[in-house]
């Protein structure tokens, strides 16, 4: 297997799980920042005009999800039995319902919209506490099961934007809080967030986070 390009914008986005993935377990990639020449190279390549996109050998694969979700399957990181896949599977949608109204917050309603989104944060963060204490990821850190999944960094990757957008949203939520240091503490996330890559690189296009 040749090494995998990642195709991205110099920005965390949609990349950052990915990365995050890639970096933790050990996984050999090569980035490719295809920001200068987006409009006349790189997107007439991608299958809906859009990144991340990831090469694995002559394979193209586009859409964050499913890069999560190829790479998994290849690397162990899609749980043991079809019961965990499915609880994966609906952990990971979630995290992109809330994504979702993120990023909307982000591109589209931030100076009217911030307030409103903080004081309505609990309320959001409240299924994701429930559904990680059932399977005591306090202790083991991972969302489903006892070993970690493509769920885990794109949960811990929204947790960590939020954690930046309202720095004390996880305090009424011990579950999640630990959860979350113990995604910061893992060796291959802490040397990655040491890097002047990570340190540089903004949240959003946009610059607002």
């Amino acid at each position: 297997m040749g090494k995998y390009q990642l195709i991205y914008f110099n920005v965390r986005g949609r990349g950052e799980a990915i990365r995050t993935l890639l970096k933790d377990n050990g996984i050999d990639y090569e980035e490719i920042n295809c920001g200068n020449n987006w409009q006349k190279e790189w997107k007439p390549q991608m299958q809906f005009g859009q990144t991340p996109a990831l090469r694995d050998n002559d394979f193209l694969l586009v859409q964050s999800n499913a890069i999560l979700r190829h790479l998994a399957r290849k690397h162990g990181l899609y749980g043991d039995t079809e019961e965990e896949a499915a609880l994966i599977d609906m952990i990971n949608d979630g995290v992109e319902d809330l994504r979702s109204k993120y990023v909307n917050l982000i591109y589209r309603n931030y100076e009217n919209g911030k307030d409103e989104y903080i004081a309505d944060l609990p309320n959001q963060l409240q299924p994701f506490e429930k559904l990680l204490s059932s399977n005591g990821a306090d202790r083991s850190g991972c969302c489903v099961g006892t070993k970690r999944s493509f769920a885990d960094y794109n949960l811990s990757d929204l947790l960590d934007v939020h954690v930046v957008l309202a720095p004390k949203c996880l305090e009424d939520f011990p579950t999640l809080k630990a959860y979350y240091q113990q995604y910061l503490a893992r060796p291959g996330i802490l040397e990655y967030r040491e890097t002047e890559a990570f340190k540089q690189r903004p949240i959003n296009g946009n610059g607002k986070q």
